[in-house]
């Protein structure tokens, strides 16, 4: 039985793997209608989602099977004290894979311990989002047309953005990979990216504060949003929040075949004039990641890819 807890949980043949399957679902989802048949997904999220939970719930309709499952943890035993070992025993005997959100660094690796179904790993607190990774990497793939010899410019709060760790993770095994940070000190990657992955894996990469001056070498811009939940108090967020806006007059200084992503949701980190520029590939994003995660949980219960 696997689990999908971080990235690093599948190799790069693996991933690879996944974006083919994704795009024959992409060409042909009508193929796909009864892949799942009989399974059931549950989403156990204790911290609020749209996104990330409506795509896993499509994913899994789309391939033919239900879905039953939580969307915040004042709607489930945890709000009498139940522990989440005890939470993933019972749900696993009412569904056929599990995907988990959860507040606390770590808390999908305890589900992955203790239940009798695969864990897919949702995001958990600052630490990880695989399956957004999964997603990003998609867009990469179709819109880029390559995953390795890019620069990547991720901007905003790096610290507490666990989107950005798990990218990070994932692309420091595609040769010719080079990052470009863009933050205020206060919001800089954590050492544990920083020191055991970046430097860890000789990648290339430098820390800025100005977004303009690096416009003009990007490949890919990933854009964050300055996390209020993350906060331990209001001041430093209403003082940080607004330090990063990307709008029409800095997407001139981009070259015409940059790219900008955005794992949403998105606060005004991006003006809406932005949406309207051919580079702006969010939206599109968002499509991808019910592909992507079609493709996952058909690969975590070892079902058959149909023939297209």
């Amino acid at each position: 039985m696997r689990h999908l807890l971080s990235p690093l949980d599948l190799s790069v043949e693996e991933i690879d793997g996944l974006i083919d399957v994704a795009k024959k679902i992409e060409k042909n989802p009508k193929a796909f209608r009864h892949v799942a048949d009989g399974e059931r997904l549950a989403t156990l999220f204790y911290e609020p989602s749209t996104r990330t939970r409506l795509s896993f719930e499509s994913a899994m309709l789309n391939l033919g099977g239900t879905v039953i499952g939580f969307s915040g943890a004042s709607n489930s035993s945890a709000s009498k004290g139940e522990t989440v070992a005890d939470t993933v025993r019972v749900v696993g005997c009412y569904s056929t894979i599990i995907a988990m959100r959860h507040h606390k660094e770590g808390a999908p690796m305890v589900a992955s311990q203790f239940s009798p179904v695969p864990i897919i790993n949702a995001g958990d607190g600052g630490h990880q989002h695989p399956t957004q990774t999964l997603t990003d990497l998609l867009t990469i793939a179709r819109e880029k047309g390559r995953l390795d010899h890019l620069t990547i410019g991720l901007c905003g709060d790096l610290k507490f953005g666990r989107t950005v760790h798990s990218l990070i993770t994932a692309l420091v095994r595609y040769p010719g990979v080079k990052f470009v940070c863009v933050s205020p000190e206060e919001l800089r990657l954590p050492d544990f990216v920083r020191e055991d992955v970046l430097e860890k894996n000789h990648v290339p990469y430098k820390e800025v504060d100005n977004l303009e001056d690096v416009m003009p070498e990007l490949d890919i811009l990933y854009m964050t949003r300055v996390q209020r939940e993350r906060f331990f108090n209001e001041e430093d967020y209403l003082r940080l929040r607004d330090r990063y806006i990307l709008d029409g007059e800095k997407m001139k200084l981009a070259p015409q075949n940059m790219i900008v992503l955005h794992p949403l949701p998105r606060v005004n980190e991006i003006s809406l004039e932005v949406d309207n520029d051919p580079r702006a590939m969010y939206f599109k994003q968002a499509q991808y990641g019910v592909y992507i995660r079609m493709a996952l949980i058909m690969f975590l219960l070892g079902l058959e890819v149909p023939e297209v």
